[in-house]
């Protein structure tokens, strides 16, 4: 069994302080009001009724709302693309390593419903310095899925290579499955974060990387080159 994540939104050292714990404190706060009503909707108000902190303790620790919304956003993919890399680092078998990178993403997402709501519906509200350092983490995140993913088909397929067009409709539909769970996950009917994260490998890896697969994925390859050459380069998603 997989070692549970961190149960905390923000970290806090080991020798911490009253000022971290305050921190940590305020980012799980901020993270249920951005959840309840969005970024637009939400104040630093609402987030001092929330807390009891007032308007001078918020702004000691955050100037701005942004600098709340980077700060969730930035410690929720940290925290998961660490212990991921932790987690790979003991396994070498491609197959495995995809379970891994399934399990990882679901057990986290399971744990911090609200955490997820606003990494993916608050996806493009941060600009400029903030927005570019999330997008790069984002990248690296997407980029090691996409290697995972193209070791399995190697593995299955003798050494045999998918097409860019069919990795990126593999991985983007693996985000889409997990990334969403919070709208339906319900914990006291649903499976566990260990048995849907099975469930969920099982049918990705059936279905994506199954008997046949690699050729109706060469097919559907050849056919999205021929769209393109016609169309031009298609846009990127914020994930590469």
């Amino acid at each position: 069994m997989a070692t549970p994540l961190v149960q905390s939104q923000s970290p806090v050292p080991a020798a911490d302080t009253r000022f971290d714990r305050r921190l940590s404190e305020i980012l799980d706060f901020a993270t249920e009001v951005f959840a309840d009503k969005g970024y637009e909707g939400a104040s630093m108000r609402d987030l001092s009724r929330l807390s009891g902190i007032s308007l001078a303790g918020l702004y000691y620790y955050f100037d701005s709302k942004e600098r709340l919304l980077y700060s969730i956003q930035k410690h929720t993919f940290s925290t998961i693309l660490d212990r991921l890399r932790k987690r790979l680092s003991q396994e070498s078998d491609p197959e495995q390593r995809l379970r891994i990178f399934v399990h990882n993403h679901v057990e986290y997402a399971l744990a911090r419903h609200n955490a997820m709501k606003v990494l993916s519906h608050e996806d493009d509200v941060l600009k400029n310095g903030y927005g570019a350092e999330l997008a790069a983490i984002k990248r690296s995140y997407y980029r090691i899925c996409v290697g995972l993913v193209e070791e399995v088909a190697r593995q299955r397929r003798n050494g045999a290579r998918l097409g860019p067009a069919s990795i990126r409709t593999a991985v983007m539909s693996l985000f889409g499955t997990m990334n969403w769970l919070y709208t339906w996950h319900n914990p006291k009917s649903d499976p566990d974060a260990e048995t849907l994260a099975r469930h969920i490998s099982d049918l990705f890896l059936q279905g994506m990387l199954g008997p046949g697969a690699a050729r109706r994925l060469r097919k559907a390859d050849s056919s999205t080159a021929s769209r393109t050459r016609r169309r031009g380069p298609a846009s990127r998603n914020a994930y590469e």
